[in-house]
């Protein structure tokens, strides 16, 4: 069991000052440094990155070539905004989202500070252009935290709760499951029952061509790591089109590399996205988002619609232009893809001999191992999913949970095949000593988790 004497201490610290709104509570970890795919806490304690600070550190912690871009960059100028003036890193990092965007259409970038407000962006975008005002996103989906991504979201209902009213004009359908589909169902008849469900809105109350856009997470994140079937997105996809409804992803979670693909709209055949929005690991964790956009669509809007004092910073778009050219220097997709692979079939095998283990869905290092109490009923089992989570902590590996159930496994990149095996032989420890009972929870008076 690892010493937490001063973590402790400095979190019963935090706590006199910190907003609990700003925190989902796990553990009591407070990191001091990191590199590659290992953690070092305040007391010297090691371990292993099964989360990637949510996805946002896909290059790893610390690489050379990031850390490089961002001192350089820092000697010769922290800011100056984009709003008013021009800077070299910043136009470069347009030009490369532009080029490496899917589809062929010309694009154009925007940039923001966080993934919420790159969603944000896409209401006004779409609105803009169309000239239309309602709104499809999905129940499930995260988009973020300000006021219009947290209307778009769906995950959990103190995302609403004491704030509303939300922003108007935006409505929800489900999200596919393949998992929880029927009994005998295919997966071509789970995805026209949720088609017939995508489209109730519009036969009933939502005018097609008063809707300016549906935003949808191609693989929702903290909706657990779930992946729409091939024939459901190409049906809603046509409809948008055939609706004048622009298409939007979100890429901020799944996106540059994550799923085995540089965006996770390609794990779809030839769909190109009207609006991308992209945070997180864009710039290697520092506060950058932005949204890729076809050319026509960013033009509907002027100035100053859509921008921010430190949106476009030199210094985060430095360290983004470095970011990306590790994923290609690197061959990172290709690596996700490979070890994804090779996470999936290990818990594959453990599933065999671990009952609690309901579903595997895993694309390149990105996934979800949905836990339930029963493979037949599939109801979920959050409390092994908690216990499992504090056994692995205790142990030296660090991930979360999604939706109660569900174990989020997402580490950087550029983890090794050697820690990958130290990782998953650890999980698998996890889940003999809960059947075992040999793993007690701390007691604590808040909720753990989503």
């Amino acid at each position: 069991m690892a010493d937490l004497e001063k973590a402790r201490k400095l979190i019963a610290k935090e706590k006199k000052y910190f907003a609990r709104s700003a925190r989902i509570n796990y553990y009591d970890l407070v990191i001091d440094h990191a590199h590659g795919a290992t953690l070092v806490d305040v007391d010297g304690n090691h371990y292993l990155d099964l989360l990637a600070s949510a996805s946002a550190i896909n290059v790893g912690h610390t690489d050379e070539r990031v850390v490089k871009a961002i001192t350089t960059q820092a000697q010769k100028l922290i800011h100056y905004t984009p709003a008013y003036f021009h800077h070299v890193p910043e136009i470069e990092l347009a030009q490369k989202l532009a080029e490496i965007a899917p589809g062929k259409s010309p694009k154009m970038v925007t940039f923001g500070n966080s993934g919420s407000d790159a969603n944000d962006a896409i209401i006004k975008f779409a609105r803009a252009y169309t000239g239309r005002q309602y709104l499809v996103s999905y129940m499930g989906a995260y988009h973020g935290s300000t006021y219009g991504s947290e209307t778009l979201s769906g995950v959990s209902l103190n995302m609403t709760r004491q704030i509303g009213p939300m922003l108007p004009g935006v409505v929800h359908v489900p999200y596919p499951d393949l998992y929880r589909r029927l009994p005998g169902e295919s997966e071509h008849e789970v995805a026209l029952r949720f088609f017939a469900e995508f489209k109730r809105p519009f036969e009933s109350f939502l005018p097609a061509d008063e809707t300016a856009c549906v935003l949808i997470e191609p693989i929702q994140g903290d909706g657990g790591i779930v992946k729409a079937p091939e024939e459901y997105m190409q049906l809603v996809y046509n409809f948008c089109h055939e609706n004048g409804i622009l298409f939007a992803v979100d890429e901020v979670n799944q996106g540059l590399g994550r799923t085995g693909k540089m965006w996770s709209i390609q794990q779809f055949k030839d769909i190109e996205p009207d609006l991308i929005s992209v945070g997180k690991s864009l710039a290697a964790g520092l506060p950058l988002s932005a949204v890729i956009g076809k050319k026509e669509i960013i033009d509907a809007l002027g100035t100053p619609a859509h921008c921010f004092t430190t949106s476009g910073n030199p210094v985060c778009a430095a360290a983004s232009l470095a970011t990306l050219n590790v994923i290609e220097a690197d061959h990172l997709v290709e690596k996700s893809a490979s070890d994804g692979e090779y996470v999936k079939k290990r818990f594959l095998e453990m599933q065999q001999r671990h009952p609690a283990i309901g579903d595997v869905r895993m694309w390149g290092l990105n996934g979800g191992i949905e836990l339930v109490k029963d493979q037949k009923t599939k109801e979920p089992d959050n409390e092994t999913a908690t216990k499992v989570i504090y056994y692995a902590f205790a142990h030296g590996v660090v991930l979360i949970t999604l939706a109660g159930n569900i174990l989020r496994f997402q580490p950087p990149l550029v983890i090794t095949r050697a820690q990958l095996d130290q990782a998953l032989a650890v999980l698998d420890d996890a889940f003999s000593a809960v059947e075992q009972n040999q793993v007690e929870l701390p007691q604590t008076n808040e909720k753990i988790g989503w």
